[in-house]
């Protein structure tokens, strides 16, 4: 959490701060400011403290990103849309509950309002750069047909059309994914895809041993390295299998955190496959023997470092 320092009475180009809000802005602190031209505006230390935010936005000054994202515009009205209040940001753009005039809210991007890109809730034409409300009722996309439009609408305006799957499920899309393929089920074919997926992977106890022979040294951290976590100045090192975590130690040193976490891959992940190819191999070969011989493979962790244990070790000289 940043040093909080108290900004009451400071000034920052045009705007005087007056008291701290209840807001925050990632981790920062959101004060309330008055502008040198009366109107008053919520901004976040961050802003304040790099002159990123310096005025209400009265004089046209803006953000060196966004614009300014604390603009209040309450109560203004944008074609049949009235802001009603300010809504949680979406990827960094500054978005407004707005009412239409037909009686549905939606939430809508302020460049979006500013500009006349977006003046209602799509219940109606609003315009030669606005969204028009198109009767799909009974066209099909992909497993979808549709049924009948609600009364939703996303940020963009575009109609949540209630749909039937193929399956006999229904689901709420919005025409842009019916439209653009995003959508073509009720999920029923993803799930179909994922058990797809899985029905032609190998698993043995819980583990992939597919996963196991084609994993990669990739950056899935900040540390850069599979199963190493930078905390601080030190360096954290599991190993997962099984659906088990298992705790190798903290370290100050990097390079012997990545040699702690590949000593425990070779003598878990590496032995693992080994055996398991050897024990499959033979089972192909003499069922009986594999039903007098299951596949078995225990792991445990004393001061942490990794052993394994089998009572197929021996057999298969390891």
């Amino acid at each position: 959490m940043p040093k909080i320092n108290n900004l009451t009475g400071a000034t920052f180009g045009k705007l005087t701060v007056l008291e701290k809000t209840a807001e925050r802005d990632g981790r920062y602190i959101v004060w309330n400011c008055r502008c040198t031209c009366g109107n008053e505006v919520h901004v976040s230390s961050k802003k304040l403290q790099r002159g990123t935010v310096i005025s209400c936005g009265c004089d046209g000054s803006v953000t060196r990103k966004r614009g300014a994202p604390y603009e209040d515009i309450t109560g203004k009205r944008f074609g049949d849309l009235t802001a009603i209040r300010r809504a949680e940001s979406v990827n960094g753009k500054t978005m407004w509950l707005c009412r239409c005039d037909c009686g549905n809210e939606i939430v809508a991007e302020k460049q979006a309002l500013k500009t006349g890109r977006i003046i209602s809730c799509g219940c109606k034409k609003t315009g030669q750069r606005g969204r028009v409300f198109k009767d799909i009722t009974g066209q099909r996309f992909g497993r979808l047909t549709a049924i009948e439009p609600t009364k939703r609408r996303d940020c963009k305006g575009s109609v949540f059309w209630k749909c039937r799957c193929d399956c006999g499920g229904e689901t709420e899309v919005t025409e842009d994914s019916l439209r653009t393929g995003n959508t073509v089920s009720c999920g029923c074919r993803k799930q179909e895809i994922q058990e797809n997926i899985r029905d032609n992977l190998t698993f043995v106890d819980g583990t992939c041993i597919d996963y196991l022979r084609s994993r990669k040294s990739r950056s899935d951290n900040k540390s850069g390295f599979r199963g190493v976590y930078r905390i601080g100045d030190k360096y954290r090192v599991n190993i997962g299998f099984q659906s088990k975590r298992y705790y190798l130690g903290t370290y100050d040193n990097y390079e012997e955190a990545v040699s702690v976490r590949q000593d425990a891959e070779k003598e878990l992940h590496e032995r693992y496959i080994k055996l398991y190819d050897w024990w499959s191999e033979r089972a192909r070969s003499d069922p009986d023997w594999a039903e007098e011989h299951p596949f078995t493979f225990q792991v445990e962790v004393k001061d942490k470092e990794v052993y394994t244990t089998s009572p197929l070790f021996q057999a298969a000289n390891m």
